[in-house]
């Protein structure tokens, strides 16, 4: 089972920036998609960003087009969110979460087969 880890969640000023990491103690993470999700209490959890197995490829949803980058550094079994230009819209509980399936085309994902993590809650004040 895939086991991840949010950090770096934090409160900041609109206009600010964060970087959220998200760890991986899995083998296979370099195989796999990673997409980044937010969550506010009484909504759905939605797509924020994902990076290709390779990194090679990134897509955002059109929320955060322009001002969040996802990275990776599959060494390190990390995937990376920076935030920038924070919006108070922007607050929410982070997670990251792998593609269904390895080596896939672009991201499809979330995966059905792992366990979502604690998430990391980010606080964008006005």
């Amino acid at each position: 089972q895939v086991q991840l880890a949010e950090s770096g969640g934090g409160l900041v000023q609109a206009g600010g920036s964060l970087t959220l990491s998200c760890a991986s103690s899995t083998r296979t993470f370099s195989s796999y998609a990673m997409g980044w999700f937010r969550q506010t209490t009484g909504k759905e959890r939605e797509f924020v960003g994902a990076i290709s197995w390779s990194g090679s490829s990134t897509m955002y949803a059109d929320s955060v087009k322009g001002r969040f980058t996802v990275s990776r550094d599959n060494a390190k079994n990390t995937v990376y969110l920076q935030m920038n230009s924070l919006k108070s819209e922007d607050t929410a509980v982070y997670y990251c979460a792998p593609d269904e399936a390895p080596y896939g085309l672009g991201y499809s994902g979330p995966s059905t087969n792992f366990d979502w993590g604690q998430g990391t809650q980010v606080t964008v004040s006005s």
